[in-house]
């Protein structure tokens, strides 16, 4: 995958498209609903691309990605990784035209959903309420809705139906108009200034075993009918939204069928919610980036040492997979997952820095996965402002020596004047160097195993640091 200097670079111009009027209403709905979850760095870039569009106009003037530098106070980098969110979450479409060696591309807007279809939605609105939290949720939803007004029973409606006002016009008038019909037609290549229906977030199909699927429903009598086009592409979305795989999915689908055999969407929602909530302690799922973004990603080509094949396995690998792969494969415990979920978003740590820290910190402390140390490496790479996994994994090197002091602290005893002697394990990338390291032999020689021991460790620190 290309770094963001290979997608994009000042001089490349652009122009904002708009797929429809956008409403200052929608500014509410971005600010309030859409801000918590792709951050003010995709924001102020929508905002900043709204602004460009001439009034009650769907097209921009021509500029270049380095006026928007200078607008947002960005770099290009962050620039284009919120471009990414934008698009991924619907608000933001990507056009591009290479032409002697120059590009140009077309950002169309998208108007964000209306509320009603944010809070109905299934999958944004779960991301929502993890994020801020019960309170502010439902204070958010007094905010965009009002209480429907209840007609007494004594109001009876008077409406008059348009054929009761209006009568068809007189032949003449008809002939008239039938000499008008280029006129009444809409003229090639324009557009009538208007706005379409957003459509919701939609996980694409590919990405659920529908046949493995549709193979246990068949030992359960459930006719293939059920699974309409608008069944899968709920499945799909509960499936990323929760994590099911599809023999997980098949129970709930049976817990949500009717007596007419057929699937009850809004019981299939509320079945992977329960389902979700029940293995994970009541909490919902929140929006993470499942894998190193592909801007920051540094192994481009195709990986030849084993360190080239590390680096490759966990830029392209979702945290939660590294914890299943030390796992054995087996389910990774759910207090696991919650450290690692809280440190991601705390820290606002990418997920390939992420597996680094995952890998660093259970072969340091026994394969235990502890929070207070976790959270302790991953706020000083926060503070270094650590983005890929070469820089995590460097860094871990260069502070193997602070952070073995941090596991110490906690199980030195006053009355215990001897230092321990860690031999604790160390991830493979951590160990390449050590094997190639020259030792130092300028400690003296001392004929107890216990000196020769610590020696050795300290050689070995000494050639990391190098």
């Amino acid at each position: 995958m290309a770094q963001h200097w290979q997608e994009l670079i000042p001089i490349d111009r652009y122009i904002v498209a708009a797929n429809g009027l956008l409403h200052e209403y929608d500014r509410k709905v971005l600010t309030f609903l859409y801000q918590p979850l792709v951050g003010s760095t995709c924001f102020s870039l929508y905002m900043t691309l709204w602004v460009e569009l001439e009034e009650n106009r769907l097209w921009s003037e021509s500029s270049t990605h380095h006026l928007l530098m200078n607008l947002l106070d960005m770099n290009l980098k962050d620039i284009y990784e919120a471009r990414l969110k934008l698009e991924a979450i619907g608000l933001l479409k990507t056009f591009v035209k290479t032409e002697e060696g120059e590009r140009s591309f077309i950002y169309e807007l998208h108007p964000p959903l209306t509320p009603e279809q944010f809070f109905l939605d299934g999958m944004l609105n779960i991301y929502l309420y993890r994020k801020i939290g019960k309170n502010h949720y439902n204070r958010l939803k007094r905010f965009f809705s009002v209480q429907q007004m209840q007609k007494e029973k004594e109001y009876v409606e008077v409406t008059r139906a348009f054929q009761e006002v209006f009568q068809s016009a007189a032949p003449g008038s008809i002939q008239y108009l039938q000499g008008l019909s280029e006129e009444l037609e809409s003229e090639a290549n324009q557009q009538f200034i208007g706005r379409q229906e957003q459509k919701p977030i939609q996980v694409s199909l590919n990405t659920f075993d529908f046949d493995l699927l549709l193979a246990g429903l068949n030992e359960s009598l459930v006719p293939k009918k059920a699974l309409t086009l608008k069944v899968k592409e709920i499945i799909s979305n509960l499936a990323f939204l929760y994590n099911i795989d599809a023999v997980k999915m098949k129970n709930i689908i049976l817990g949500a069928l009717n007596e007419d055999n057929e699937i009850d969407i809004e019981e299939l929602r509320k079945g992977a919610r329960d389902w979700y909530q029940y293995e994970n302690q009541g909490s919902l799922p929140s929006l993470m980036e499942r894998t190193q973004p592909a801007a920051l990603q540094v192994q481009l080509t195709e990986p030849k040492t084993q360190e080239e094949k590390l680096v490759h396995y966990l830029e392209t690998t979702s945290p939660l997979q590294v914890l299943k792969d030390l796992s054995g494969g087996g389910e990774p415990t759910k207090s696991d997952i919650q450290i690692i979920e809280e440190v991601m978003f705390k820290q606002k740590l990418l997920p390939g820095v992420i597996n680094v820290l995952i890998q660093f910190v259970m072969l340091k402390t026994d394969m235990k996965l502890t929070k207070g140390y976790a959270e302790k490496i991953a706020g000083h790479w926060a503070r270094k402002q650590i983005t890929t996994v070469k820089d995590a994994m460097d860094l871990a090197k260069k502070e193997h020596r602070t952070y073995l002091g941090w596991t110490e602290g906690k199980k030195t005893t006053r009355t215990s004047k001897q230092k321990p002697i860690r031999t604790e394990a160390l991830p493979d990338w951590f160990n390449e160097d050590a094997k190639e390291a020259v030792p130092d032999h300028s400690t003296h020689e001392d004929n107890t195993e216990l000196e020769a021991k610590k020696r050795a460790i300290e050689e070995k620190l000494k050639a990391f640091r190098k």
